[in-house]
């Protein structure tokens, strides 16, 4: 989905689950519009990250608390302008992301005789982790329970 700096109305939030190999990136807006979502590798992140802060009003980054994420803030500390980062519990954002992978991609074919449980995602889903970072930053703000 492209959407231009011009036609967002408000600010957008950044999620970032950093990792080793790779990371997962989301843009949402604080109406929970996604505007964009990718899984890049560890070594481009930082590139990433700077190309959509050009192109989005990022006002924030919510970054998962565990892995590496110490060494992922100061990287992002050290940039030009460096953006406002908020760590947020990323616990079981995995198991929940595997979940969401499948309502926002409903099997096909054999996939749906498959019981749940033993689906497995055919590709990274560590942007829709960022995309539950997101969330639950913004729940946490609301007082909103996941649902």
């Amino acid at each position: 989905m492209t959407v231009t700096t011009e036609s967002l109305s408000q600010p957008v939030i950044l999620g970032f689950d950093p990792g080793r190999q790779k990371c997962g990136l989301a843009v949402m807006g604080l109406d929970r519009s996604l505007y964009y979502h990718e899984v890049v590798a560890s070594t481009d992140a930082i590139a990433a990250i700077a190309a959509l802060r050009q192109r989005y009003p990022i006002s924030l980054v919510v970054m998962g608390d565990q892995t590496t994420s110490r060494d992922w803030k100061e990287k992002l500390a050290d940039q030009p302008d460096a953006p406002r980062v908020m760590l947020v519990d990323e616990r079981y954002t995995t198991l929940e992301a595997r979940d969401r992978y499948w309502q926002m991609y409903p099997p096909q074919g054999l996939q749906c005789l498959m019981p749940k449980g033993f689906r497995q995602p055919p590709r990274p889903i560590d942007d829709i982790v960022a995309i539950l970072l997101i969330e639950r930053y913004l729940n946490r703000l609301t007082g909103d329970r996941p649902s």
